[in-house]
């Protein structure tokens, strides 16, 4: 079975996301530096194909009006440069109350953003599911 790769995308770092193979379970896999949408996309990617990965999920941060800021342009911008990049299905998921989330699990610290991409694909393996 496939996995499923979750981004969350930000200013400074990238978390990045893994399910398992049946993908029911999401843990945290990594932070990236953020350089450039295509140095970022790129090393996106390479992660992708070393975990096998059939799906990919970034998590867009609309405002509470539901609408798109400029945080939530950014990530679908990226969404729309790697989908030059790959036929790997991209998913756009809001990521509302992720890094909230992922800041009780523990402290705000470097995993943060890795914690937080895991909220986001947990968010969607279980909508999945139902």
């Amino acid at each position: 079975m496939s996995r499923t790769l979750a981004i969350d995308p930000g200013e400074v770092r990238i978390g990045l996301a893994i399910s398992d193979p049946s993908n029911t379970i999401a843990r945290p896999l990594e932070i990236l530096t953020h350089v450039s949408r295509q140095v970022d996309a790129k090393s996106i990617l390479e992660r992708a194909m070393a975990q096998d990965v059939k799906c990919i999920v970034v998590g867009v941060a609309y405002d509470q009006d539901g609408e798109e800021g400029p945080q939530a342009r950014k990530a679908l911008r990226l969404i729309d440069f790697l989908k030059t990049l790959t036929a790997i299905p991209i998913i756009a998921w809001d990521e509302s109350g992720s890094t909230q989330a992922a800041s009780h699990d523990g402290p705000h610290d470097k995993d943060l953003d890795a914690r937080a991409a895991a909220v986001i694909l947990q968010d969607y393996l279980d909508a999945q599911s139902d």
